[in-house]
């Protein structure tokens, strides 16, 4: 705090300032530089005042005055002075500085003081008694634990203690009397480890409340973070009624750790209560807890279809710095509850549309390490993906995998020269190990389901050799090498019931390895082409990369391997089964393969006159007509029928000079179907089609403001070179804005609009008219913001589904800026989830020299 203190080191003898080193002809004379001060301290060592004036300096020597001009400044070792007039008299041992009044009246140069480790700290203009180190401030603002204290006058006495008059706290950092909210202390006494206030009042934009005066008060001043009430946000919801959200208490434990206690309550019996737990330790790690419960009742009470649903929700996030434990990583993502909670709480009182419409829930806890110089790379998970739907969870406890890189094991370290074509062959190596265990919600926890788990490990060896033939080929050879173990397997069998014969299977416990290998080799080479000169068009570039490669596999179900068995199906039939069918990583495939793998690839680009810049040297401009247009699939000769696969097909495009960025895949099949809708080996060709479109994919974004993202994103690297000395709490909160962006609200960027279309097509067989039909899903949606003033701004999202005709949840919201404090009102207008929402609350240093709003109500980092 101690704004007064950096006037003059404490107990100097300034005295001495008498053996100035002057260099002034006659005391009255002005002139600009630089001179030096001996001083000498209690100890009797002599140590230098340095004395700036980038205007001038006048120094009376007959008064013992030495009066400093423009740009004035005195340093003393970390401790620094500066205004635009100081003033030293070595007569009464006052040192007195302020600013000026420039030509237009605008008071300017006011003095700042500096001292170490501290930040500077501006002021009207001080007094100061050097001998008795005490003096009078006017004018003068302080932070205050997170809070700011702006008084008309502070005295400072030999003791630290501060005394203020006509003083104001607030969480405002601009000059008095700009404040929303704050308190008006007549008179007070700060020491260091309290404030006494004596009459104070609030203060709510500029209007005195003096009726809610308090008489005297005593506040403790820790030096760190307090606990408090969290004030809450008022609204209404269709369904839930009129509602008192989020107000709770904060709890503060200790530098490290702290939790928020807040609940929600509404008029028709809903409520909602959760803890928020925050951890971090600088430099190491930090992360969070999140449970929620929820209890929202349904139907008429009273009545038979009356009842009362109870959610929850918990989520864990941990993150570990790189350079806490080099080579060593752990990281958490938890999210598990009841699949209801987000629609019967409207994703707790957020009404996020991604929440909204979730349709699962995953977690990740990782772990990894690095050995070898970075040339063996161990990871291990535990995770979980929980259906919202279905109801259905999938376990992981847990997944490891250890990966060694590939390296060449025919090179020498003394090659002198070029590789020869073995030394470029390559070898890799992987390990697997999974226990996993695929259940619904309702059976999890029982003993049966839980005896259930699958688990096996998968090696798998990759050699590979790349060369260059023929001058324009690339050449590439590879064979693979998978092997799978497990501690169990299946067999099949008909067993006899009293209602006849059914399929049945045994597991029968003993550990079985399951091998496999393949070999492909192909080439592939560049194509370019070039056309005419059409118009502006000065040139179109054609680049086609085909390739084709020769791939060969045996058939595991050979009974000299042992994978398969054969059994009589239900059918009467003898077919074979695979003994791993179980198996989590499966086991080897049933069938020959030995065909031709195909692939082409094409890139058209135009070069087009720039008729609007050729002062530049940008003549001529590159417009991607089309990118990635890719075309692969395959031929098994040994295939007794359907020897051709589907043929898939993907690219992607920019239009608009790379404003819109169109994206497109889909799938061909060559063959026709039955009137089961199965495929038959009868190419559609000789159906009059040439192949049957079964799906197809388009979608693309666009915003008509392109460079808000690149404006926010500049602006927040500014903050961040700016500040280099961040606090913990500061550091965070600018992590968490890079994070997510969109959880913010920008008033530096004064409107966005932005929309997205997206375009599934799909054929399904009609088994009442013995046809395949087509379908379709599409769906438009839009969001965007804009200012109505510097301080106001409206958002808002919406969407429609064309198919189900009908317009996607709607929200719109306004933003109020009170720089210090910010406003927000929501509006849900129609749907399930109608509302509105009031929000007013404090606002982050981070993000009030941003200026930028939290969307939602949580206001937690």
């Amino acid at each position: 705090m101690g704004y007064s203190q950096v006037l003059i080191p404490s107990k100097t003898n300034v005295d001495t300032l008498q053996n100035t080193s002057d260099t002034l002809k006659n005391h009255f004379k002005e002139v600009s530089g630089q001179d030096t001060v001996l001083m000498k301290n209690e100890s009797g060592l002599e140590t230098v005042v340095t004395i700036v004036a980038s205007d001038s300096s006048w120094n009376q020597v007959q008064k013992n005055i030495i009066h400093l001009f423009k740009g004035a400044k005195v340093k003393y070792q970390g401790f620094e002075l500066s205004a635009d007039y100081i003033r030293l008299d070595r007569n009464n041992n006052m040192l007195y500085a302020s600013g000026i009044y420039d030509e237009k009246g605008k008071y300017v140069g006011r003095p700042v003081v500096i001292f170490p480790n501290e930040t500077p700290k501006a002021v009207d203009s001080l007094l100061y008694n050097y001998k008795s180190q005490e003096g009078k401030t006017f004018g003068i603002m302080t932070e205050e634990d997170g809070g700011y204290i702006q008084a008309r006058v502070l005295r400072k006495n030999i003791y630290d203690e501060l005394s203020i008059k006509d003083a104001m706290y607030s969480t405002c950092d601009l000059p008095y009397p700009h404040t929303h909210f704050g308190i008006h202390i007549s008179r007070g006494l700060i020491t260091d480890k309290q404030i006494i206030a004596g009459p104070s009042y609030l203060v709510f934009q500029g209007i005195p409340f003096k009726f809610l005066a308090l008489p005297f008060g005593f506040f403790p001043k820790t030096n760190k973070k307090q606990s408090g009430f969290l004030f809450p946000s008022f609204g209404d919801d269709v369904t839930r009624g009129f509602g008192l959200r989020d107000f709770g208490w904060y709890l503060t434990y200790n530098d490290y750790w702290d939790s928020e206690l807040r609940g929600s309550f509404y008029s028709k019996g809903s409520w909602e209560a959760w803890v928020r737990t925050n951890y971090v330790v600088n430099y190491k790690f930090n992360g969070g807890f999140n449970f929620r419960f929820a209890s929202t009742p349904t139907g008429v009470e009273g009545s038979d279809n009356f009842r009362r649903a109870k959610d929850f929700n918990f989520t864990w996030n941990h993150t570990q710095r790189q350079e806490a434990n080099p080579g060593t990583s752990f990281s958490a993502s938890v999210m598990f509850g009841t699949s209801s909670y987000f629609q019967n709480s409207a994703a707790g009182s957020t009404y996020d549309i991604r929440e909204l419409t979730r349709n699962n829930m995953s977690s990740s806890i990782s772990y990894g390490k690095v050995f070898a110089d970075g040339k063996v790379n161990f990871t291990s998970t535990l995770s979980h993906r929980q259906d919202m739907t279905t109801g259905k969870i999938d376990l992981e406890l847990p997944t490891f995998s250890l990966n060694v890189a590939t390296f060449n094991p025919f090179d020498s370290k003394e090659r002198v020269g070029e590789q020869k074509w073995y030394q470029r062959i390559t070898v890799g190596y992987s390990l697997q190990g999974r226990n996993s265990l695929s259940t619904g919600d309702s059976t999890l926890f029982s003993k049966e389901t839980l005896q259930k788990f699958t688990n096996g490990f998968q090696h798998n060896i990759p050699v590979s050799l790349s060369l260059t033939a023929f001058k324009y080929f690339q050449f590439n050879t590879s064979f693979n090498y998978t092997e799978r173990w497990y501690l169990q397997t299946v067999r099949n069998y008909r067993a006899n019931e009293i209602n006849g014969y059914v399929d049945a299977r045994d597991t029968v416990p003993g550990f079985r390895r399951a091998y496999d290998y393949s070999f492909s080799t192909g080439l592939s080479t560049k194509i370019y082409g070039m056309y005419p000169k059409m118009g502006k068009i000065q040139a179109i570039r054609h680049v086609v990369t085909p390739s084709i490669n020769l791939n060969y596999r045996p058939d595991f179900s050979d009974p000299k391997y042992g994978f398969y068995k054969e059994w009589i199906d239900k059918t009467g039939r003898l077919s074979k089964y695979s003994i791993f069918e179980n198996g989590i990583f499966g086991g080897p495939g049933q069938g020959k393969s030995m065909g031709i793998g195909f692939s082409i690839d094409n890139n058209i680009e135009a070069k087009v006159l720039n008729t609007s810049d050729t002062t530049k040297g940008n003549a001529f401009r590159k417009i991607p007509i089309i990118q990635g247009l890719t075309f692969s699939g395959n031929y098994n000769f040994a295939a007794d029928s359907l020897k051709l696969s589907n043929i898939s097909f993907s690219g992607r495009t920019s239009l608009f000079k790379e404003k819109i960025n169109l994206n497109f895949s889909g799938t061909f099949d060559p063959y026709s179907l039955n009137t089961n809708g199965e495929r038959i080996n009868r190419f559609a060709l000789k159906d009059g089609k040439l192949a049957r479109l079964t799906n197809f994919g388009l979608s693309f974004d666009y915003s008509f403001n392109p460079d808000a993202s690149r404006r926010r994103n500049d602006n927040i690297d500014s903050m961040r070179n700016s500040m280099p000395n961040m606090t913990p709490e500061q550091a965070n909160a600018l992590a968490s804005i890079s994070r997510d962006p969109n959880a913010f609200v920008d008033f530096n960027i004064p409107w966005n609009f932005a929309g997205s279309f997206s375009l599934q097509y799909f054929t399904r067989f009609d088994q009442e008219q013995q046809r395949e039909r087509a379908d379709y899903s599409a769906t438009i949606n839009f969001h965007g913001d804009l200012n109505l003033t510097p301080k106001w701004k409206i958002q808002f999202n919406s969407g429609y589904d064309i198919k189900q005709r009908e317009v996607s949840m709607t929200n719109l919201s306004i933003y109020r800026d009170l720089h210090c404090w910010d406003m927000s009102v929501g509006w849900v207008p129609f749907g399930r989830y109608k509302s509105y929402n009031i929000t007013i609350r404090a606002k982050s240093s981070i993000l009030q020299d941003l200026k930028l709003s939290k969307r939602n109500s949580h206001y937690t980092y």
